[in-house]
């Protein structure tokens, strides 16, 4: 069975700085971050360039955003309810 965890847990346990993966993958500083962070929900080919970054199958890597997503239509705190 394949184990499944998140991009900053398979950084951790290969030793990877977010600037070494950033190279790897190839995609921009901003965006990656973001991903390792749990703030954006990477592409499909975003997510080949990431596995492929940390050597892994992107079936192993955990893409869910981690914070709470609040910017959908009339959701969030700006309009005082939430889902």
């Amino acid at each position: 069975m394949q184990r499944t965890q998140g991009v900053s847990a398979w950084m951790a346990e290969r030793g990877l700085t977010l600037e070494a993966l950033e190279k790897a993958a190839g995609l921009d500083q901003r965006v990656l971050e973001a991903i390792v962070n749990g703030r954006y929900t990477p592409s499909p080919a975003q997510r080949e360039r990431v596995a492929a970054a940390l050597g892994v199958a992107k079936e192993q890597i955990a893409w869910g955003h981690t914070n709470e997503v609040m910017h959908l239509y009339g959701h969030g705190p700006q309009f005082g309810r939430t889902p």
